[in-house]
């Protein structure tokens, strides 16, 4: 029988609603969606779109680590972009975490995002 296991680190900001930071299932990581929250201090980080995706990209590194695994393990991600004409700036600094083995994505622009984030990423990872 497959277990379930709760990935949880005070590295990355802690769930803000009823859900884990990720779960991993058999050999797969199921990462929730990260917006660009300080873990330390539970507020949006400042500094514009560009302070939030390195946030972001770091919040789920932190995870990936807490799993035993780096972003050489990510299988796909998703994107949530509240604004699409942020897609260039968001690939420049995304492809600079995803040098080699870059996994399966998509991109998709949205209303409006938790706590007026401008992106939000969540990924599927192998352990």
């Amino acid at each position: 029988m497959i277990s379930k296991k709760i990935i949880q680190t005070f590295k990355a900001p802690e769930a803000i609603g009823p859900y884990s930071q990720a779960i991993v299932y058999g050999d797969t990581l199921f990462c929730s969606g990260q917006i660009g929250l300080d873990p330390t201090t539970g507020k949006m980080v400042v500094g514009g779109l560009e302070a939030q995706v390195n946030q972001v990209m770091q919040n789920l590194e932190a995870i990936l680590q807490e799993a035993g695994i780096g972003f050489d393990h990510v299988l796909k991600c998703s994107l949530f972009l509240d604004d699409m004409a942020h897609f260039q700036k968001v690939n420049e600094i995304y492809s600079t975490f995803f040098v080699t083995n870059k996994p399966a994505r998509e991109t998709m622009a949205v209303k409006s995002l938790p706590k007026g984030a401008m992106i939000e990423i969540s990924c599927i990872a192998h352990m």
